[in-house]
């Protein structure tokens, strides 16, 4: 088959929109560019002879279940990509798709074995990555919605660009996945499964805080109370303790899961980067010195090479987690003063650092988008002008209302300064008296809402 045919000849299109036997042809010929001259021929004649119509037939077009032979026939025969440019390799999968999907019951064990089988011969296929993604994101795309044959085709897509390191090209959406999973007409064990290897899958690609996000999907898909779900939530404590640029952990905290496994050793130390403070990570750690090598490594992480593990942060390192207590601590007392000073002191005090150290932790608590502020070396002070809060509880809701009320009586002061001042008749007085009287407390009640 000429080059200059394959283009026009491989789209899209049913049996309806095509001769009757043209499609199995087309297909029969582009397989058959891998077989040298001489062997050609003898490939095509039995498809030819299957696609010829006896006395007492049906024309194939007619024929459903002979149309549907025909092609899981010419189905086996697909052993690569085939002999061909990029775009001729993309035409002959779609063509090929659209009659899968149109002949084929989807919902047949023996349809899910074609399935699989294809999905194979592509995924281990001598050509170009990129190539093999179109041929499967366009499978997965001609499937229907709720088809079971979806997780097989995603999976593989997967697995490859993991492989390949290149994940990121497949612009994975974690509200996208949850929906898909969702869709999917497959066992809720089977949902939980992908959405596990999606969090490996960008585990094995250096993207742990990715990795992280979707481990606690897969921890909201499993039931509470089952031991898989209260292995996940450990091993889901450990991670999000052991990820450097990590400080929300009220979300983790809020799963079922997690809050099953009270009971565990991680879980108390999961509720002092909650609500508390260095005093108290140093006691846990004082009573569990050989917590540091037993969580030394996620699940997760021990199903990967030693190569993807060396540029991974495996140890659960106490200097690390003291670190970030310590800049969890002076959020915490950064929040309890916003549109406040604090001294340096006051500050070395709370998170038991020097003097002398104490810019460099402010500036690294800044960096880390909890707190901003001015330091004034020349006073010593910090001025806190906004905070996050650790966990949003009862008493961060009564100090968030005690904000409020103050700004509304802030602005109460100002709107009465202003009525006086125009029953005066004077519009400098008015913008001289607002200034003067304009509550310091809305940017308190902005920083704490924030």
């Amino acid at each position: 088959m000429a080059t200059a045919d394959a283009v026009s000849v491989f789209a899209e299109g049913t049996f309806q929109e095509q001769a009757s036997d043209s499609y199995i042809r087309e297909l029969v010929d582009y397989i058959a560019r891998t077989r040298s001259e001489e062997e050609r021929p003898l490939f095509v004649q039995p498809f030819a002879d299957l696609l010829e119509t006896t006395e007492g037939q049906k024309p194939i077009e007619e024929d459903e279940p002979r149309r549907a032979k025909v092609f899981t026939t010419v189905l086996g025969e697909v052993k690569g990509l085939g002999d061909g440019a990029d775009k001729e390799i993309e035409g002959f999968f779609n063509l090929l798709v659209s009659h899968f999907v149109s002949l084929l019951p989807l919902d047949a064990p023996e349809t899910k074995d074609h399935l699989a089988v294809l999905l194979q011969t592509i995924a281990t296929a001598d050509h170009q990555a990129f190539v093999k993604y179109r041929i499967l994101s366009n499978l997965y795309n001609a499937l229907p919605r709720r088809s079971s044959l979806r997780l097989p085709v995603y999976k593989t897509l997967l697995q490859l660009a993991s492989d390949n390191e290149e994940i990121e090209l497949l612009s994975l959406d974690r509200s996208d996945v949850e929906k898909w999973v969702a869709e999917w007409d497959v066992p809720s064990e089977d949902k939980s499964s992908f959405l596990q290897l999606v969090a490996t899958s960008f585990a094995k690609c250096g993207q742990l805080a990715t990795s992280y996000d979707y481990t606690l999907s897969y921890i909201r898909s499993l039931p509470s109370d089952s031991p898989v779900a209260q292995a996940a939530a450990v091993d889901a404590i450990a991670a999000a303790l052991r990820l450097p640029s990590l400080f929300d952990f009220d979300t983790l905290f809020r799963l079922d899961a997690v809050v099953a496994a009270q009971d565990h050793e991680l879980f108390s130390l999961l509720r002092i980067f909650i609500n508390e403070g260095l005093p108290e990570f140093q006691a846990w750690a004082g009573s569990h010195a050989d917590a540091f090598a037993k969580y030394g490594q996620c699940n997760w992480l021990r199903g990967l090479s030693i190569q993807e593990t060396l540029i991974m942060p495996a140890d659960f390192d106490q200097a690390q987690l003291e670190r970030k207590i310590r800049l969890l601590g002076l959020t915490s007392l950064a929040y309890q003063n916003i549109g406040k000073e604090l001294s340096y002191s006051t500050i070395a005090t709370t998170i038991q650092i020097e003097p002398s150290q104490v810019e460099r932790w402010v500036i690294d608590v800044i960096r880390a988008g909890l707190v901003s502020g001015r330091l004034s070396q020349k006073a010593q002070t910090w001025h806190v002008t906004r905070a996050t809060a650790r966990s949003f509880e009862r008493s961060q809701w009564e100090l968030l209302e005690q904000r409020l009320h103050t700004w509304k009586t802030g602005i109460a002061s100002v709107l009465d300064v202003v009525a006086t001042a125009r029953r005066r008749g004077g519009v400098e007085a008015v913008a001289t008296a607002t200034a003067a009287e304009a509550p310091a407390a809305v940017p308190q009640a902005a920083a704490a809402a924030a």
